[in-house]
């Protein structure tokens, strides 16, 4: 029975984590929207959960080889190589800048409501527990 909830806490404790390094990188890419050259990225958040959690094959690690290298993954946290991606540019911009403030004031807010909603599920079963623990 501890077992199932430790998962069960721990899935969303991933979820949380990973729900968090998309809203960073998506306010990365708002940040740079005006940016000329710059190229919007975007998580697979499932593959990046199914990894987390070992429901998948582990993403591919490359290592930094000299100090000027950047980490394989691109992010800070939870995301790795395999589902980091750059978002398809919606049009052409004459800067070269894939950044589509719509697309990423969507994502943003999607992601905000699911994170929220994650947040949620978490206390809910927190509760439940308690309760149960507590036989009220």
């Amino acid at each position: 029975m501890l077992n199932r909830i430790n998962d069960a806490l721990d899935f969303q404790a991933q979820a949380l984590s990973l729900r968090s390094e998309r809203q960073r990188l998506i306010a990365s890419n708002i940040a740079n929207a005006d940016t000329p050259g710059y190229v919007a990225r975007e998580m697979n958040f499932a593959q990046a959960l199914r990894d987390a959690t070992g429901n998948g094959q582990p993403a591919a690690q490359l290592a930094a080889s000299q100090p000027g290298h950047i980490a394989a993954n691109g992010a800070t946290n939870g995301a790795t190589f395999s589902t980091l991606m750059y978002a398809a540019p919606s049009q052409t911009n004459l800067d070269r800048n894939t950044v589509d403030m719509d697309r990423e004031r969507a994502s943003f807010a999607d992601n905000t409501v699911k994170y929220e909603a994650t947040l949620r599920f978490i206390g809910a079963q927190v509760k439940t527990t308690l309760s149960a623990i507590t036989g009220q």
